[in-house]
């Protein structure tokens, strides 16, 4: 019986790999952390749970550093175009998303794709709307400021959310373990 993925899936084919695959998926077979994040902050220094955030929050950064370089490096409004449609078209609505659902099976892959961009083309005009009631208006640093903070903040709370769902799993497999070890000793 292998104990790790790596002995799981060493010489497998394409094919066998695949119903693997979807067995993980369908929850016949699962597939445990040997040494989870006991808190918060470790499971934000731990990239296997929290890749999706720190590329987020760095396609972000990029974006925003992207929009004062431009003054500096005429060539880099290539990038900014690029990234800035990201954080417009995209970002926000991706967090938001992470947020309502932050359990891997309840969305597909085109399902989080369709609603992150639906959900940023409704939120960015409403901040643009709430901008416009304010002393600052519709300009651009304003509109950095507050496209930034409402994506990395509701990214926080987006990673939070799977970090208590990641708890709670790691307690159910706990209590499996020991309803396991209690079922197993002999009287």
């Amino acid at each position: 019986m292998p104990q790790t993925l790596q002995e799981l899936v060493e010489g497998k084919s394409w094919r066998e790999l695949r119903k693997l695959y979807e067995e993980i998926r369908s929850g016949k077979l699962l597939i445990t952390d040997p040494d989870p994040p006991r808190d918060y902050a470790t499971y934000m220094q731990r990239l296997d749970y929290t890749l999706w955030y720190w590329t987020s929050l760095a396609i972000l950064i990029l974006a925003v550093m992207s929009v004062y370089a431009t003054n500096i490096i005429p060539g880099a409004s290539i990038l900014r175009v690029i990234l800035g449609s990201i954080v417009v078209l995209f970002l926000p609505g991706y967090a938001t998303i992470e947020a309502l659902y932050p359990k891997e099976g309840e969305l597909s892959s085109l399902e989080r794709l369709a609603l992150s961009i639906g959900l940023s083309l409704a939120i960015v005009p409403l901040i643009g709307l709430a901008l416009n009631y304010t002393p600052w208006g519709i300009r651009l640093n304003p509109i950095i400021i507050t496209l930034t903070a409402y994506t990395t903040t509701i990214l926080t709370i987006a990673a939070y959310r799977k970090y208590q769902l990641t708890r709670k799993e790691i307690q159910v497999q706990n209590m499996l373990n020991v309803y396991k070890s209690v079922k197993n000793i002999q009287v």
